[in-house]
């Protein structure tokens, strides 16, 4: 199968599930009122319902969202939907799938299905004869370290090739996320000023201002590091940092990414920072005495021409006083200011390009007030200037449908990205408590000493 043919039939397994309701209702129906979709979708299930059932689940879930539902394009969504329910682990399944579908040749599988079941249904499918013109969407986690990741590749790749799979992840279909690429190369002013020659450090901070709530069980297995840092952050750093693609090729991006990754040693667990916040252990679900991790900060370095010499923050957690995702390059300091009346050093200039909420770029600039030197922000919101941008779900849903690869995760990178935090799920230190509401433990700062502390974020 040509990897750029579309999609002739969209088969989601889950289609009763978390993920459905709150993501993949409302991004088909948003693809469908933009005219996007051009298949019909059989959602896979094990709950015993039919097809009108599912039609009004649909409806629930959009609405729920808080999406304007306009009923005529939801008509038109609700044709598209019929459903088969069984088990996946189960033969008979397959066959039934296999009729359910028809004259389709060039389906998609999306698997909203734990992990553990991604192997046993590409090989299901495979046995059924159904992949050889098929692309199959699996979302994160791929893998909780190295050996697992390349263990679950393994797997994978024993029925379908690398261009079929397609691994996803939000993160990456976020509308400033892909904005990074443009900013960087398109603008002279940005490009320029993008190296080691002018970047004194960089910091990335991805804050959530909620705790672990009603997913004690799911996270107390995961924390912060596997959740957030290992796939949403790394990936947004390989953006910050990559040289730019010499194509449109989705491949080129990819290698492009993967360079990054390569040129990044394992991270050394002196420098990294582990945190729980206060009332955590209390959660349903966490273990007693868990040392999960709901706060993560960690220094790491980019070997290469570019960022040599550069250091890189990032830092991750629940339960802080903001939700914001935010990316700051911190620049070189000018020499002293001889010609003011009372000579001084500025402020070093900053660029933050916010990532949630409100989608902007930002510029810190000084500027002389009275005899003072003061900050002076220059900011655009990108919904102000830009219009609505496609949801991550709706944009990542209509590549896949369309067979553009660009924003999902290639193999390679996967594993690189485990072997760089792979030291540090091997010996993790301690953890810190820290009081809802703060910025994590005080020995987070400690990460940054002799550079800029962390900066408050653009809020």
């Amino acid at each position: 199968m040509s990897t750029s043919e579309p999609a002739d039939l969209l088969v989601i397994f889950g289609i009763t599930g978390d993920l459905a309701r709150k993501m993949t209702f409302r991004a088909l129906y948003r693809l469908e009122r933009r005219k996007l979709l051009d298949c019909p979708i059989l959602g896979v299930a094990s709950d015993d319902i039919g097809t009108a059932e599912l039609v009004s689940q649909a409806r629930e879930a959009i609405t729920a969202t808080g999406e304007d539902l306009d009923d005529a394009v939801f008509a038109r969504l609700a044709e598209r939907l019929s459903y088969l329910s069984g088990d996946v682990t189960d033969d008979a399944l397959y066959h039934r799938l296999a009729q359910k579908m028809g004259q389709a040749r060039r389906p998609l599988f999306y698997l909203e299905m734990p992990p553990s079941l991604f192997g046993p249904i590409v090989e299901h499918l495979g046995a059924a004869g159904l992949v050889d013109r098929a692309r199959v969407a699996v979302e994160k986690p791929f893998g909780h370290d190295l050996a697992s990741a390349r263990e679950l590749n393994a797997r994978l790749h024993r029925v379908l090739a690398e261009e079929q799979i397609l691994r996803v992840d939000h993160f990456l279909g976020k509308e400033p996320v892909i904005e990074l690429e443009y900013l960087r190369f398109a603008n002279l002013a940005l490009a320029e000023i993008w190296d080691r020659r002018s970047v004194s450090a960089v910091q990335i901070t991805m804050a959530e201002d909620f705790g672990v709530e009603d997913r004690g069980s799911f996270y107390d297995a995961v924390g912060a590091l596997r959740d957030v840092v290992q796939n949403h952050l790394l990936q947004v750093l390989a953006l910050v940092a990559m040289e730019p693609p010499t194509s449109a090729d989705g491949d080129e991006l990819r290698d492009k990414k993967v360079e990054v990754f390569r040129a990044i040693p394992p991270i050394d667990v002196a420098h990294y920072v582990r945190g729980q916040y206060d009332g955590y252990a209390d959660v349903p679900g966490v273990a007693d005495g868990s040392q999960t991790e709901t706060f993560t900060a960690l220094r790491l370095e980019i070997d290469n021409w570019r960022w040599a010499g550069v250091p890189v923050f990032l830092r991750a957690g629940k339960a802080l006083p903001e939700r914001v995702t935010e990316v700051r390059l911190v620049l070189r300091r000018t020499p002293r200011l001889a010609f003011l009346p009372h000579p001084t050093r500025v402020a070093p200039n900053q660029i933050v390009l916010r990532i949630d909420p409100d989608p902007g770029l930002q510029v810190q600039l000084s500027a002389l007030a009275g005899d003072t030197l003061r900050p002076v922000p220059l900011q655009s919101l990108f919904s102000e200037q830009l219009g609505e941008p496609l949801r991550p779900y709706e944009r990542l849903l209509h590549n896949a449908l369309t067979g553009d690869r660009a924003l999902f995760a290639r193999q390679d990178a996967v594993e690189e990205t485990w072997r760089i935090v792979q030291p540090l799920l091997d010996a993790p230190p301690p953890v810190h408590r820290y009081p809802r509401g703060s910025w994590g433990p005080p020995a987070a700062g400690d990460l940054l000493h002799g550079h800029l502390g962390w900066q408050p974020p653009w809020l």
